[in-house]
């Protein structure tokens, strides 16, 4: 009964790997965030992308599952859709499980919030995130009304990101509108030293430290900042 039941869990988690880069390991559930988080509009086949009406229901399943303690978000995304981002970065913040993000690779445009909306945050060494306005794809009306709503967008991104990590809104609008990193574009690229320097990210570390500081969450062993 025990090979079966391991065979079924194996078996169970091949499918969510697949499905949607979750796995469940012990008490803890992993989810990925890769590629570009794919909102409203569908992404070509061949291009990696998290969707978003993947994750949300897997958070709520998470959050009310007993077995599962807490939750771990590995990040490696280039950004994407801003309100499919932003809808999965508010529920995990609002989950009462423990959660630690870890960026592997990049954090970029709208992966800032959602490495920041854990009860902690790590980066490795070599990682990057890129902070930059809000960008628009398609026809723009060259309104008052355009200009407001990409102010008000950005708005709700820098409250978001400033309130779940230690970076103030005047500094992080200061990395958003910087004009000698980026070609064609204003923001900034940072790695992992400087995230955590300007405290965007809790800590420098990688998969081993952002479990054992999971673990701890979990035990009560230390305090969740959100």
């Amino acid at each position: 009964m025990d090979k079966e039941k391991s065979a079924k869990t194996s078996e169970n988690n091949l499918d969510c790997i697949e499905k949607s880069g979750s796995v469940k390991a012990n008490r803890i559930y992993c989810i990925s965030i890769i590629g570009q988080v794919e909102g409203h509009y569908i992404l070509p086949p061949e291009q990696k992308s998290t969707k978003y009406e993947h994750i949300i229901p897997l958070l709520v399943s998470i959050e009310q599952d007993d077995e599962i303690e807490g939750l771990l978000v590995i990040l490696n995304t280039m950004g994407g859709d801003v309100e499919a981002g932003l809808a999965i970065a508010e529920m995990i913040s609002s989950m009462k499980k423990p959660s630690v993000s870890l960026v592997l690779g990049g954090g970029h445009s709208i992966g800032v919030p959602l490495a920041v909306c854990t009860n902690k945050s790590f980066i490795v060494p070599s990682a990057t995130m890129t902070i930059h306005p809000v960008r628009i794809s398609g026809t723009v009306v060259g309104s008052p009304q355009t200009y407001y709503y990409f102010e008000r967008m950005q708005d709700r991104i820098t409250k978001f990101v400033s309130s779940h990590s230690k970076i103030s809104e005047e500094a992080f609008k200061a990395y958003m509108m910087k004009t000698d990193q980026i070609a064609t574009d204003t923001g900034s690229i940072i790695d992992g030293y400087e995230a955590k320097e300007c405290g965007l990210i809790d800590c420098v570390g990688g998969l081993n430290d952002a479990i054992s500081a999971l673990h701890e969450l979990i035990d009560g062993k230390e305090q969740t900042s959100n």
